[in-house]
């Protein structure tokens, strides 16, 4: 149970700091008098970075070890995310997004590997659903921090309190149980990743991830010239649908994992998160929360639903190495949205760009009902 708890508090953490930052630095960019193709360039440098480490991190989690890549990481990105506190020149943002990019990844693939490997026994979609509450806890409470502190204090402060908070990661590190590992040969990921339920649950997750890239560029400034939102009100707007997101991976955890349920919900909760993007897109703001709150339900079900069903494609010692290539995957798709998106924004206004995504899920939300009733997970 140490594991678990190290889990829950590291996600908490990186998940806090990495949002607190984010979702206010295309604000940022702004003040800078960057134009839109420029805050898109950086994050999907941000995105793309992963497909550099995603699998490398993996093997190293299956082999050698995955707190030594876990403290590593936190150190880099703590001193990448302070670095932003004195960037003005765009060459220097771009670097520094390769940078958070990779040791995010390394976060990500290195914490999931430590979760998928622990053996304490307990009901699956309690263990995940948990797992999803407490990122998605962070999330909400880094973001409603980041407010307040950049509206007052500057986004100087706001980087560098992020960048602490995250180095108190490395305390946490001391209660994790000892770590165990096996040679695994190379040959020994092709059977789990060659599966033809592999292959499409991989293109699930790819389209999935296509709307990352419109939230991580376009949500703010949408927010903020859309609705005219200063620092504090825009954090709230964000905010109160990510505790709905964190309040509905709580709510999954209390049900009792049945494999054919959880199917059948993967498409509905898709559903949820397209017909909520699109219809956020309203002149009254209060409505508009409305409908991001339907979105943040559909996707906190999925951010429960995706670990369970890559926790069941692989085997347990050669999940830190599978799990990391479709996270690659994932993030290869948020950085495509990062692109797309943006450009869709300045070229035919912002609201477009939310209606083109929305549209996306809802296909995907079909593709997800087929896949689901032909493959077992």
């Amino acid at each position: 149970m140490a594991t678990v708890r190290t889990v829950h508090a590291l996600n908490f953490i990186r998940k806090f700091v990495l949002n607190s930052a984010l979702f206010f630095t295309p604000l940022y960019f702004m003040s800078l008098g960057w134009t839109g193709w420029r805050m898109g360039l950086a994050v999907s440098v941000f995105a793309f970075a992963p497909l550099l480490v995603s699998f490398p991190t993996g093997l190293i989690n299956d082999r050698v070890s995955i707190k030594g890549v876990i403290r590593g990481a936190i150190v880099v990105q703590a001193a990448v995310v302070a670095a932003l506190a004195w960037t003005r020149s765009f060459p220097v943002a771009v670097l520094i997004f390769l940078l958070l990019g990779a040791t995010n990844n390394a976060l990500d693939v290195s914490v999931n590997s430590l979760y998928f490997k622990d053996e304490t026994r307990i009901d699956q979609n309690r263990k995940y659903g948990l797992y999803a509450f407490w990122m998605a806890l962070g999330m909400s409470i880094g973001v409603m921090a980041g407010g307040p502190l950049s509206q007052f204090s500057g986004f100087r402060a706001l980087y560098i309190v992020n960048a602490l908070i995250l180095l108190s990661g490395l305390f946490v590190l001391r209660g994790l149980d000892h770590e165990k590992f096996e040679a695994v040969p190379l040959r020994a990921y092709g059977p789990g990743l060659a599966q033809k339920r592999t292959l499409l649950f991989s293109v699930f997750i790819v389209v999935l991830a296509l709307h990352w890239g419109l939230e991580t560029t376009v949500y703010s400034p949408f927010l903020r010239t859309y609705f005219g939102l200063d620092n504090v009100r825009l954090a709230l707007y964000i905010t109160i649908p990510f505790l709905f997101l964190a309040l509905t991976a709580l709510l999954f955890s209390r049900l009792r994992f049945d494999e054919r349920l959880n199917r059948k919900l993967v498409p509905a909760a898709m559903l949820m998160s397209g017909a909520g993007l699109i219809l956020m897109v309203r002149e009254n703001v209060y409505l508009s929360l409305a409908f991001r709150i339907l979105h943040e339900i559909g996707d906190g079900l999925l951010a429960a639903l995706v670990v369970i069903f890559i926790s069941r494609l692989f085997e347990r010692r050669t999940i830190g190495g599978s799990a990391g290539l479709l996270l690659a995957l994932q993030i290869a798709g948020q950085a495509c949205g990062a692109i797309v998106f943006p450009l869709l924004g300045a070229r035919a206004g912002l609201p477009a760009a939310f209606y083109a995504a929305g549209a996306v899920l809802v296909g995907n939300a079909l593709f997800g009902y087929v896949i689901f009733e032909r493959q077992r997970y």
